[in-house]
């Protein structure tokens, strides 16, 4: 497995990371640390959880995921050889985070709770890399990086950046995380935590977990530029688009045990004109006699703009289908072949 430095200052980490948000909903604490074993077995050396997981959020399971995550570093003695990634909540109607019911905001006092809630869970002294989920602003739409732009209102209570990463910094200074992360960013935030770095008013970010596959380079529009210049790392998410990329749901299919049939939360992959990006991709993965599921992964591994690909899965076989990536050489063949593809449907999910 490929090491790569996270951002300019970051840890050395694995070219894939494990994603955890199935623990403690579609996966069992048993199933979760024989993931991470295997994982780590492969040589993956940094997991990704968030206070939100497990995925769908709700009330009843919210933290499980970073309890079986600190369940297995305890169990295995291992947690000097793992980079702990974990975020807090953006801007959110969402109110059961905070002990006194308030809706998630970046303010001090929220992040500060959510911080110690996160460090109890894990069982650890310190988060590696502790990511924005998603900004308090108001943005047109989930993700930050739309295709079409759409005004929004700001919002009257909204929190500027540089309160929220001075908070930050003091989290750093008191020892209880190490590097500053973001997720679901657009450029322009990006940049201004960074102005807000230069000014002295928080920790520089160094990395940004954003999604990026076939079906959505948005990333590369202006990020990628800012992140090789300004040295913030990507970790992409969801690079089998939440499984479509997989060819699963070719044809309407709803395979048993999928998300889709489980939580039917996948509309940000199911746009007008995702059904034919989605065959076009598979049909060019099994051309080159490579499994869709593996390709795709494969192909963020290999855009020089990642640093770290997450993959998540819920059972044995779809993570070593994932892991299968990092063994996969990407040939000049491959990459011409998708950004053909590319130039004809664009980034129909973005």
């Amino acid at each position: 497995m490929q090491k790569r430095r996270l951002g300019r200052s970051g840890p050395m980490v694995s070219s894939i990371t494990l994603g955890t948000m199935t623990f403690g909903e579609q996966n069992t604490e048993a199933e979760g640390h024989a993931q991470m074993d295997r994982a780590f077995d492969a040589g993956v050396d940094i997991l990704d959880a968030a206070e939100l997981y497990p995925i769908p959020p709700k009330p009843q399971t919210t933290g499980r995921t970073e309890e079986i995550v600190g369940s297995w570093m305890k169990a295995r003695g291992n947690r000097d050889r793992v980079t702990v990634a974990t975020k807090v909540v953006g801007r959110t109607v969402m109110d059961w985070f905070r002990d006194d019911g308030s809706p998630g905001r970046l303010i001090r006092s929220q992040i500060v709770e959510a911080v110690e809630k996160s460090l109890r869970r894990l069982q650890t002294d310190v988060i590696d890399l502790y990511q924005v989920h998603w900004p308090d602003r108001e943005v047109p739409g989930f993700g930050s990086n739309p295709t079409r732009w759409a005004r929004v209102e700001p919002a009257s209570d909204e929190t500027a950046i540089e309160e929220s990463a001075a908070v930050f910094a003091d989290l750093v200074r008191e020892g209880k995380i190490r590097w500053l992360g973001l997720s679901n960013e657009s450029a322009w935030g990006t940049m201004r935590w960074i102005a807000a770095a230069e000014k002295g008013i928080g920790p520089r970010p160094i990395a940004i977990q954003n999604a990026y596959s076939l079906l959505n380079r948005t990333y590369e529009v202006a990020l990628a530029e800012v992140g090789e210049r300004e040295g913030v790392g990507l970790l992409a998410y969801s690079p089998l688009a939440q499984g479509y990329l997989t060819g699963k749901y070719a044809g309407g299919a709803l395979p048993e045990g999928s998300r889709k049939r489980l939580f039917d939360r996948l509309q940000r992959y199911e746009k007008p004109g995702t059904a034919a990006a989605v065959d076009a991709y598979v049909g060019l993965a099994r051309d080159f006699g490579v499994d869709p599921a593996t390709f795709a992964v494969a192909f963020t591994l290999n855009q020089s703009c990642c640093t770290s690909s997450i993959i998540g899965a819920t059972t044995p076989a779809q993570l070593e289908t994932c892991l299968a990536a990092a063994r996969l050489e990407w040939t000049a063949a491959m990459q011409q072949a998708v950004d053909a593809v590319h130039q004809r449907v664009g980034n129909p999910a973005p």
